[in-house]
């Protein structure tokens, strides 16, 4: 009797319990895919992630992170794929469509010598870069985000007009460019998330500029050392020397008020220099003009100037080349050959921006 009662429980068991577990089974032990939960949102729903940066736009801080397919429903709307980085560039009047790199390749061409040294390459790879992301946003040139024109965006060459400058070179210089491209593919400079305004000069004095002193201040391009000195930079110290008709005559055509009218060594008065050394402001005539106006009145190679009148002249001595906001490209090919890497010069000239990869 005992035994048919068991045999009796057993059939049950299989019959209606067995099935039960299964079906338990098919809900409860299956391990979602790596990255999702059962409870977890579908994919556009979770936490986002920073996303690459897309020429044109800023990078778009809430975008969804890359999963796998879930097993659930997909959702109503498939999120369309990632536009490619593609820049549109006004060179001469002409619009031309090309990749980020192509273009990126051909600004550090334009900007910068090809025999300096691999870290500062990919050092001003990245500021073009970031460069051409902040111009994007600007929406000063139409439709185009960027020109090729140096005194408005960045220089941009073409590989034809590499090989024309390069000659026998062309072939060494192009894939030494290429590398310090490929090596920073996708990095660029961010504060707040967004692009930098990437600023970037020749040589400085010493000290680079706030920007401040130039243009509206950013809390990340403010003065710094920089290490470059006359040993190191072609033409570091430059002389105008100008006879007092000529020097009276330009500053005239931007400042009718000056009075030259006493003896020519009292035509220049009180001279103010920033935190940086460079000439913030200069009493000429009696009128108080910027330095950064003086620069463009007499085409000095910067601010960082001294002015004298002696031998009957006058005599401007320049230091450096640019208007020193942001990175020196000589600089940066110091410190290069001192040991540091790209992060690190960029950490140096852009303090508090963060380099994104």
């Amino acid at each position: 009797m005992k035994k048919t009662v068991l045999l009796a429980y057993t059939a049950l068991f299989i019959t209606f319990f067995v099935p039960f577990m299964q079906l338990r089974g098919q809900t409860e032990g299956v391990l979602p895919e790596e990255g999702l939960s059962v409870s977890s949102p579908l994919p556009g729903e979770s936490e986002p992630l920073p996303a690459p940066p897309q020429p044109g736009t800023l990078p778009e801080e809430s975008s969804p992170p890359e999963t796998s397919p879930s097993p659930s429903p997909a959702p109503a709307a498939a999120a369309e794929p990632a536009p490619k980085e593609i820049v549109l560039l006004l060179d001469d009047g002409t619009e031309q469509n090309m990749g980020l790199d192509e273009y990126v390749l051909g600004v550090l061409a334009a900007e910068m010598p090809a025999a300096f040294e691999p870290e500062a390459l990919k050092a001003q790879a990245v500021a073009a870069r970031t460069y051409a992301m902040y111009c994007a946003a600007a929406d000063k040139h139409g439709s185009a985000q960027v020109c090729g024109d140096f005194g408005c965006c960045q220089a941009w060459i073409s590989q034809e007009k590499m090989r024309e400058n390069w000659g026998a070179d062309f072939d060494m210089n192009l894939a030494k460019l290429q590398t310090a491209v490929t090596l920073t593919q996708g990095e660029y400079l961010a504060y707040e998330g967004a692009p930098v305004f990437a600023a970037f000069h020749s040589s400085s004095a010493g000290k680079t500029e706030d920007c401040g002193k130039v243009w509206n201040p950013r809390p990340y391009l403010v003065s710094v050392d920089s290490p470059e000195t006359a040993n190191d930079v072609p033409n570091y110290i430059s002389r105008l020397d100008c006879a007092p008709l000529d020097f009276r005559d330009i500053v005239l055509s931007s400042c009718p008020d000056a009075d030259f009218s006493g003896d020519e060594a009292e035509w220049v008065g009180e001279i103010i220099r920033d935190e940086s050394g460079r000439v913030e402001s200069a009493e000429l005539g009696g009128v108080k003009i910027k330095g950064t106006q003086l620069r463009s009145l007499f085409s000095l190679r910067s601010t960082a100037f001294i002015l004298e009148y002696t031998g009957g002249r006058f005599i401007f001595t320049v230091t450096g080349f640019g208007h020193g906001v942001g990175m020196s490209q000589y600089g940066a090919n110091v410190m290069a050959k001192n040991g540091s890497d790209y992060a690190e010069i960029l950490t140096h000239y852009y303090p508090g921006a963060v380099l994104v990869k």
